[in-house]
């Protein structure tokens, strides 16, 4: 897939249930990401964020 037909993304809450369901459905969709930006609170720093 060329870099044209992809999007970069940035999830808030991405740590959290929501988040975690919405990576699931995007990889699942195999939505085109070329780049992922995960967003969290202060209190989920350092935290891995899978996706794919």
């Amino acid at each position: 897939m060329s870099k044209k037909n992809t999007y970069i993304v940035a999830l808030a809450g991405a740590t959290g249930a929501v988040g975690e369901t919405l990576l699931q459905i995007l990889a699942e969709r195999k939505f085109p990401i070329s780049e992922l930006v995960p967003l969290a609170s202060e209190r989920s720093a350092g935290e891995q964020v899978e996706f794919g």
